[in-house]
């Protein structure tokens, strides 16, 4: 008899199991804190599945929570645009929160740290803060302004609450220890004048708290017990707990994993602003773009980026995933669940010389051969028909077992052609192909003898309906543009990127195709209907080829 298999378990989930261990009957809470300053990328999908698949495993639930403490760059257009990303990944939070809604408690919070003498109002410059907070080998220097009275302090924060002073000429600060070797903890500022209107607050607040200040209260407010960041929030972990520690409230702890980065494009939200600004991309949705809403219009699914995160794991330290092993996911899932249905991309003509003219055939193709439920479509047949242009070969070599001078091939779901002449226009190039089909051949039916290796796809000229047709590929040239930092990022920009094809005939049963569906062009790769369609105007978006390197994970 075999062992039992023992579920391996990443370090996070350690961390779980044990504090549960230490707190029996409780449960676990966690949130995902996103700032509403962009559209979310296929980094924030790991820390999504991470957070709420915590909760869903063991009990409890999550919180999601807008951190929304800088009004300058955040956009009610943004909430809503992460709300709706979260869900069609098939998560859902209990509670929803802002940190705005926290504006007053902070507030308070700050107040009380004034009061016990661990804050006080700075009036230096950003330049002088910046330059008495020393360097890494050296301790920093006190402020002017460090002792401040108590009372003091408390009436100049009131005052920076009530807009008597300018943007940037005050500041509050935590008085904790000015040689610290964390450079963090070296009186850092909690809040900062900031005279701009909040997407949710409007004109209430003229300061705003800084984010290792809202962070922490916040979790605490929420009894948030296990407060899960990224590696680069590692610093920021002792300023994180001095501030729970000093106010006293409930005791909230951050973990930290690493960043899974994508090869071959960016995650960088200010990188991906300037994309969208610049017109290097159509939008935050464009399909070349790593964000979640892109990824969608691009034709990938919700179970196929969760499997993505699942297989590329939780770890301590930073790297970066090969892009080849996302779209062997997305493969992976759509091959399962979508049509195969026919377009030809680049069309050469055939015209059957022995079919009649003006004969239609309805013939049976299988939608999915991986799912026996989906049935079959009807099909026309004519004599005229469109086949790919690399499908064929004037002069082939060995081993070619598609269409030739004086060959055979089977046309998928119909009959046996043989290619007999080749029309030329006047500059040399192929017009059409002359054939001829073996009546015995039909496929499911074929009393011909005939031998055939090759099958190729095709549309029926008279039936095609016509699409745009959308070649993506990899936004970027290269794997790592952080390597070339002498370089701008966008001199990286792939060239191929995005190649546009007009006119591709496809098959009939794509005329009322809805945006959204993701369908297999067969032999080609799979294609999603773009948001773009319009009655009578078909476009595609190329989700990913057939094949593709092989994943490295």
């Amino acid at each position: 008899m075999s062992e039992p298999t023992t579920e391996s378990l990443n370090f996070i989930e350690e961390i779980v199991e044990d504090w549960m261990g230490k707190n029996p009957g409780e449960h676990i809470i966690t949130r995902f804190p996103p700032e509403p300053n962009g559209y979310l990328h296929i980094g924030h999908a790991s820390s999504i599945c991470l957070n709420f698949g915590l909760t869903n495993k063991y009990g409890g639930y999550t919180n999601l929570r807008f951190d929304d403490t800088n009004p300058t760059t955040e956009e009610t257009e943004y909430v809503e645009s992460i709300k709706n990303d979260i869900k069609w990944l098939g998560f859902d939070w209990k509670n929803e929160y802002y940190a705005s809604d926290y504006f007053n408690n902070l507030y308070e919070f700050a107040k009380i740290l004034i009061q016990k003498g661990l804050a006080y109002v700075d009036d230096s410059s950003s330049e002088t803060i910046a330059q008495l907070k020393g360097t890494p080998t050296k301790p920093g220097e006190n402020s002017p302004f460090r002792e401040r009275a108590i009372a003091e302090n408390l009436d100049l924060f009131e005052r920076m609450k009530l807009g008597e002073f300018p943007d940037g000429t005050r500041v509050l600060r935590a008085k904790i220890d000015m040689s610290n070797p964390n450079m963090i903890m070296r009186d850092p500022i909690l809040y900062r004048i900031k005279k701009a209107h909040h997407h949710r607050t409007g004109d209430d607040w003229c300061i705003y708290p800084m984010y290792d200040f809202a962070h922490g209260q916040s979790d605490s407010i929420e009894k948030i017990t296990h407060s899960i960041c990224t590696m680069e929030f590692i610093p920021h972990r002792e300023l994180y707990d001095w501030c729970i520690e000093n106010l006293e409230i409930f005791p909230s702890k951050q973990y930290e994993f690493a960043r899974r980065n994508l090869n071959y494009t960016i995650t960088s939200k200010r990188k991906l602003l300037q994309l969208v600004n610049e017109g290097h991309v159509s939008g935050w949705d464009d399909p070349r773009m790593p964000t979640i809403s892109g990824m969608r219009r691009r034709g990938y699914t919700a179970a196929a980026i969760r499997n993505f995160c699942d297989k590329i794991g939780i770890a301590k330290r930073d790297n970066i995933v090969d892009m080849a092993l996302l779209e062997f996911c997305v493969r992976e899932d759509l091959n399962k669940s979508t049509d195969r249905l026919m377009a030809v991309l680049d069309p050469i003509k055939v015209v059957i010389t022995n079919y009649p003219e003006g004969k239609t055939e309805q013939l049976a193709i299988e939608n999915n051969p991986e799912d026996e439920n989906s049935g079959s479509r009807a099909i026309p047949f004519s004599n005229t028909l469109y086949i790919e242009s690399e499908d064929f070969m004037e002069e082939a070599p060995k081993k070619y077992f598609r269409l030739t001078l004086g060959g055979y091939v089977r046309l998928k779901g119909a009959y046996i052609i043989k290619c007999d002449e080749i029309v030329k226009k006047s500059d040399g190039s192929i017009d059409y192909l002359k054939c001829s089909y073996a009546e015995n051949s039909k496929s499911g039916q074929d009393t011909s003898g005939i031998a055939v290796k090759g099958t190729i796809h095709w549309v029926s000229v008279p039936h095609a309906v016509q699409a745009e047709v959308r070649l993506y590929d990899r936004l970027l040239s290269v794997p790592d543009p952080s390597e070339f930092p002498e370089q701008d990022f966008k001199d990286f920009i792939n060239p191929n990127s995005l190649v546009t094809l007009k006119n591709v005939p496809v098959e009939p049963a794509m005329a009322n195709i809805q945006p959204g569906t993701v369908v297999q062009f067969m032999r080609k790769g799979y294609f999603c209907c773009d948001l773009d369609t319009k009655d009578g105007q078909l476009v595609f978006n190329r989700t990913a080829t057939l094949k593709g390197d092989m994943p490295k994970f």
